[in-house]
């Protein structure tokens, strides 16, 4: 009788270990996987290394962000020109490569809270004079296509705006004299004025920051649901003080 009990116990347990078991799977498989489009040509922010990864500041905050509220995320090398059409045909869940929050694209698309502060900067030939853009007058002037850097070009009179798919291809043309200066956000500016060694000799940043701009995560328009699961994200990020050490890694 008491083997008979011993052996109920065990099935018993036994039949426990398996619901957990299955338990635990379907919790796993319950986790949300967010598909997350990103440029991977802004260093440091995002950029593809050697290994043909896709790296950066933003790829490692958006994955502290994913550890932090419990999703996982898949990133998904995107042209910037068509980035936000897909986004508005839910080709992928978000987008995260260095975009800035503005009143006109909110009436697209919904952003998550800012999670950095990155206003444009002017970068000039260490010989150039210019401190402003309004000082290359008569001059070319590169930034990326559509960006808040090409806006900040055409309010100055005078200059000419040269546009790129990429901003490393304004970057090469200055450094050859087709252009007279790049405008672009902070982190990128540094990235190639102060740390790119091909080019740290050559350029310099200049003048005051010529815009206040916070970056955000990108979903579609009134995507409720998934900006509150972001937001928790980088809610704690923030709070623990990763974000910061990811700006040490990055950017400084």
């Amino acid at each position: 009788m008491k083997s008979n009990r011993i052996i109920i116990a065990l099935l018993v347990i036994a039949g426990f270990v398996v619901l957990s078991l299955g338990g635990c799977q379907r919790a796993a498989e319950d986790t949300t996987t967010i598909t997350c489009a990103t440029d991977a040509t802004w260093p440091p922010m995002e950029m593809v290394n050697e290994n043909k990864d896709i790296v950066g500041f933003d790829i490692d905050f958006f994955n502290a962000v994913a550890k932090e509220a419990g999703f996982k995320v898949e990133f998904k090398s995107t042209a910037w020109d068509g980035i936000f059409a897909g986004i508005a045909a839910g080709k992928y869940d978000a987008i995260i490569s260095s975009v800035t929050i503005t009143d006109e694209r909110k009436l697209t698309m919904s952003f998550s809270d800012p999670y950095i502060n990155a206003g444009q900067v002017l970068i000039v030939p260490k010989e150039s004079g210019a401190v402003m853009i309004a000082d290359l007058a008569g001059k070319s002037v590169g930034a990326q296509i559509g960006t808040t850097g090409a806006r900040e070009i055409e309010k100055s009179e005078g200059v000419e705006l040269k546009s790129y798919d990429e901003i490393g291809l304004a970057f090469e043309d200055m450094a050859v004299g087709r252009i007279a200066g790049v405008v672009c956000d902070t982190p990128v500016a540094a990235q190639y004025a102060l740390q790119q060694d091909e080019y740290k000799e050559k350029f310099k940043i200049v003048g005051e920051v010529l815009t206040t701009e916070y970056y955000g995560i990108v979903v579609q328009k009134d995507n409720q649901k998934l900006l509150d699961l972001i937001n928790k994200g980088i809610k704690a990020v923030q709070e623990k003080g990763i974000n910061k050490q990811l700006e040490d890694k990055w950017l400084r």
